[in-house]
């Protein structure tokens, strides 16, 4: 199949899980002998991102429009006018190059761009995040989930105390927006990274057929290449001593550093209690990230910054235990799906899609799920390091096993997903597929 993957977070040199997620996508379609390219954001070249970036195929960055804030900070409202364009400059550009190929696929931040793209193209997308009817996108607001439904109250995210004028010039923006998504969706193939998201836009606007879910996945060879060069993919008694509880315990975290990661709220219950014998390694930057050091950074905390790939997974295959603290409604984290494979005791909160991704753990008990974040640092401190858990046989979770039921839902006519994918198995290897539907002429 001819194929174009659409992203407008590629490239950036701090590319984040949803980049990542597209490129692992595209990486492994050419894996697979499909001709892929790639369209993203015009804003930087394509060798700002390094090898991330790297997958097999043209780059095209093209896609702009979506940086400029239409000075909503200022005015402390969300724009009505704004998304609408955006969603409509990108079907612009997009169909400029739509002739040449058998299905686009577009990952981002702009789901109502499915709109504006005619109804016999074969366009599918990917939700990542609560975007789909959260502006901010990712429902978390004060600190906290959240899951009022009423437009009215999205204003409170622009202007902490909004007035009549922005509560209206807001609320117009979020319902204008939903409507917009929902016929979207409505017009052409959604898929969403994790029942929940699905769940959550039903939430607000009513139970229909708006997708499908098809969980993340990770390039599982990349992992298990990290897992053997740590030592830690030997997982036999007899070769890997437990430590005990006096010995060193290390302990990582890989996020960026902002409230809805939750990192801030795990130090303020761990650091406090935790043991001399604790060495907790950060991973990530972000706003919150020269505060957090000055508080937190001991012998005990390291921050390592911002970490490229290959970094990220080395400190995680060495570490005892990974930690994914975080307080909003994950979607789907790849880094507990990494930290699986990595076969790593993962600790998380039951929140979002995170309990959804139980069934990629190597053994029960693996994926360790808690209410609190108290709770969570609870686990920790009680928490006794043992070999990694060994990857199963076939296990799931990897793109190149879950390929073939994207590769069957590119093959559907164009139009809405009103039924769940075949959960027969098909090869991703087996080579290009033709796809029984007539492709647009460029330029049409």
């Amino acid at each position: 199949m001819r194929i174009l993957i659409v992203s407008e977070d590629v490239p950036y040199p701090n590319m984040g899980g949803l980049a990542k997620h597209a490129l692992t996508l595209a990486r492994a379609l050419v894996r697979a002998g499909h001709q892929v390219d790639f369209m993203g954001a015009r804003e930087h070249p394509v060798e700002v991102a390094g090898d991330e970036a790297r997958f097999g195929g043209r780059f095209f960055g093209e896609l702009d429009g979506h940086i400029a804030g239409w000075k909503e900070v200022r005015l402390g409202v969300f724009m009505p006018p704004r998304r609408s364009y955006i969603a409509r400059r990108f079907a612009r550009i997009i169909m400029r190059r739509a002739g040449d190929y058998d299905v686009i696929h577009y990952h981002g931040h702009v789901p109502n761009v499915a709109l504006h793209i005619p109804a016999d193209v074969n366009f599918v997308q990917t939700r990542h995040d609560q975007g789909s009817e959260c502006l901010v996108n990712t429902r978390f607001a004060s600190k906290a989930v959240c899951t009022r439904t009423d437009p009215g109250a999205c204003a409170s995210c622009k202007a902490a105390r909004p007035n009549g004028a922005q509560r209206l010039l807001s609320s117009l923006a979020v319902s204008i927006f939903r409507r917009e998504v929902a016929a979207a969706f409505r017009r052409h193939k959604t898929i969403f990274v994790s029942d929940m998201l699905r769940h959550n836009f039903a939430r607000v606007m009513g139970d229909e057929a708006w997708g499908v879910t098809l969980h993340n996945f990770i390039d599982e060879e990349r992992v298990l290449r990290a897992r053997s060069s740590s030592g830690s993919g030997n997982t036999k008694e007899s070769t890997k001593v437990s430590k005990s509880a006096a010995s060193t315990v290390t302990l990582f975290v890989a996020a960026k550093l902002y409230p809805a990661k939750g990192v801030e709220e795990m130090l303020l219950e761990l650091a406090p209690r935790m043991p001399g014998h604790f060495r907790l390694t950060i991973a990530g930057d972000g706003h919150d990230e020269a505060r957090l050091r000055e508080k937190f950074a001991s012998p005990g905390i390291v921050f390592a910054g911002w970490c490229d790939q290959q970094q990220t997974l080395a400190m995680a295959a060495a570490a005892d235990a990974v930690i994914v603290p975080s307080v909003w409604e994950e979607p789907c984290a790849t880094t507990v799906l990494e930290a699986l494979t990595l076969g790593k005791t993962t600790f998380a909160l039951a929140r979002g899609g995170t309990p959804e991704l139980a069934r990629y753990a190597c053994a029960p008990g693996q994926l360790r799920l808690f209410q609190h974040m108290r709770g969570l640092v609870d686990g920790l401190l009680g928490f006794v390091p043992h070999p990694d858990y060994p990857r199963p046989v076939n296990a799931a979770g990897g793109v190149d096993k879950m390929l073939g039921e994207l590769l069957r839902l590119y093959q559907r006519p164009p139009g809405p997903l009103a039924t769940p994918l075949a959960t027969a198995p098909a090869s991703p290897m087996a080579g290009p597929v033709a796809v029984p539907v007539a492709r647009r002429q460029r330029g049409s």
